[in-house]
């Protein structure tokens, strides 16, 4: 039987939390008009005109186009399957990870989701500070300040739960949607011949793709937060493909396109060049709190799995103070390293589990309370493997690293499970 035919086996304190530590129950299933606002919103960050800036630096404009939608579609495809099993489960990435990769070996995945999101909202937080600074002249010694009010005001909605994110989102998204497009159409009209502009750096094929796959491919891997709350799996793949596939490509082109135009991949502050300055801030808020929300959400899911605690809203809190440490210390400043360094670790834990759900339990998982090996072997050396090959190869541009890390782990790990079978059986 499915987890998410089980309705009435959650007690109420689940429910309050979101369902942290179980499958969501038919009952509490939303529709694709609710889930697919919030999974855009989630995508519609704008830490990801930073990837498409790399490629405006390092192509001319027809490569730009090409790498964008094939980056994008690579990074879709990849979220689109974790978000299938999710629907059909009910479960997120980490309550996922206790079949592949053991009841203990799977607090690394928590671990490493948990470390990323929160990088990711630190690296936001002082993005918009300095943002900013920039368009209304908030004077530096007042960035600090900003930084923590951004912090705590930008996890309300996650604090609260998936229904403020849904209506945050439901609100959000469509402004942001037409503000870009404004946007877009007054860069055209100064773009001139797009094809006639020349690159200024060099960067290989392979490395774009990673950057272009790893500029959102952590939360992508945890985007099972919200497509586990989908009535049909039909909608958790539209949505999940809407959100990872045509908003983060959006972004990336619209970071190339600004750059190439204007020379810098910052929309905000080419909107205030185009003398929109009203709308870019408007954009610059917005599409920073519906993804900030979702981020903090993410690790308070990841953290209640580690402690096997259902006090989501805690970690909520907690993750937030650890990101505004972060801030303050300069993690801004390894944006493209981060970028790269999480194409490497984060692809291989959706490989195993895809595996682990397709080819070991034939596309359903047990109960969450069947009882489990404390280290399922095979998820942990095709995880091991896997990132260091991704990595190594990534640095030798052979292949793309994120690509490199999916097929390896799942590979490898469906070898391991058959070599042997008991290991890690539930």
């Amino acid at each position: 039987m499915s987890l998410a035919t089980e309705p009435g086996t959650v007690d109420r304190s689940q429910a309050s939390e979101d369902y942290p530590l179980s499958a969501v129950p038919l009952e509490s299933r939303k529709p694709f008009w609710s889930l697919a606002p919030l999974l855009m919103g989630f995508a519609l960050t704008s830490t990801t005109l930073f990837a498409g800036g790399v490629l405006g630096t390092a192509f001319n404009f027809g490569t730009i186009l090409g790498l964008t939608l094939v980056g994008n579609t690579l990074l879709g495809a990849y979220c689109a399957a974790l978000g299938y099993i999710a629907s059909k489960s009910g479960l997120s990435t980490v309550l996922m990870a206790r079949f592949s990769f053991g009841n203990i070996g799977s607090r690394w995945v928590d671990f490493i989701l948990g470390f990323t999101q929160i990088g990711w909202y630190a690296v936001t937080n002082a993005f918009i500070a300095d943002a900013l600074s920039e368009l209304i002249g908030l004077p530096q010694e007042w960035r600090w300040l900003a930084i923590v009010f951004f912090t705590y005001a930008f996890c309300v909605t996650a604090y609260i739960g998936y229904t403020a994110m849904d209506w945050l989102s439901r609100l959000a998204v469509p402004a942001m949607l037409v503000l870009i497009a404004i946007s877009l159409a007054l860069g055209f009209r100064d773009a001139g011949d797009l094809f006639a502009l020349e690159p200024t750096q060099q960067l290989g094929t392979g490395a774009a793709l990673a950057i272009i796959i790893g500029s959102f491919i952590s939360g992508g891997t945890q985007a099972t937060n919200w497509s586990r709350f989908a009535d049909t799996s039909k909608n958790a793949v539209g949505s999940t493909l809407l959100a990872f596939l045509g908003i983060n490509a959006l972004l990336v082109f619209a970071g190339a396109f600004c750059t190439l135009v204007y020379g810098s991949e910052n929309l905000i502050q080419a909107m205030a060049t185009q003398g929109i300055l009203l709308g870019g801030v408007i954009l610059l808020i917005l599409n920073v709190w519906t993804t900030q929300d979702n981020t903090i959400y993410a690790f308070s899911i990841a953290g209640t799995n580690f402690f096997r605690t259902t006090k989501r809203h805690a970690f909520v809190l907690g993750g937030a103070t650890l990101a505004l440490v972060l801030a303050l210390g300069g993690i801004y400043e390894l944006m493209i390293p981060y970028l790269l360094f999480l194409g490497s670790v984060i692809p291989p834990i959706g490989g195993i589990i895809m595996a682990d759900f397709w080819l070991r339990h034939r596309g359903q998982f047990p109960d969450l309370d069947t009882p489990l090996p404390a280290f399922n072997w095979a998820g942990v050396i095709s995880y091991v493997v896997a990132a260091i090959a991704a990595y190594f190869t990534g640095q030798a541009s052979i292949g793309v690293a994120p690509i490199n890390a999916v097929i390896i782990a799942a590979v490898l790990y469906a070898i391991l499970s058959k070599v042997n079978p008991m290991q890690g059986k539930a």
